[in-house]
């Protein structure tokens, strides 16, 4: 049995949430979620159970976190230890990829 599984992100369904379209590949400990954002969108300040980095590979926003006011942009990459809280607001239309690590058992 193989060891490695190949992935294309137009074959993982997606998963439509408020002004956005999520898609999940789940591993052992981790997940990875590629999220396309509608431009105007709000992510209202929220903190997740788990460790979260996130590359923003298209469009621009503004994040709020602890480290202050951070402009999203192609490039950006966050990091969010478990619980730390942020909020986004989406200026054009975004997309995102996100790992999640689950945290320990």
């Amino acid at each position: 049995m193989s060891k490695a599984t190949i992935y294309t992100w137009d074959d993982v369904p997606g998963e439509p949430a408020k002004g956005a379209v999520r898609r999940d590949i789940h591993g052992d400990g981790a997940w990875l979620r590629m999220v396309s954002i509608e431009a105007g969108t709000v992510a209202g300040r929220h903190s997740h159970p788990h460790e979260q980095f996130v590359h923003v590979l298209s469009g621009t926003g503004t994040l709020e976190c602890e480290a202050g006011t951070v402009p999203l942009r192609p490039g950006t990459v966050l990091h969010f230890a478990t619980d730390a809280w942020h909020s986004a607001v989406f200026e054009t239309a975004t997309v995102l990829v996100e790992v999640n690590v689950s945290p320990p058992a």
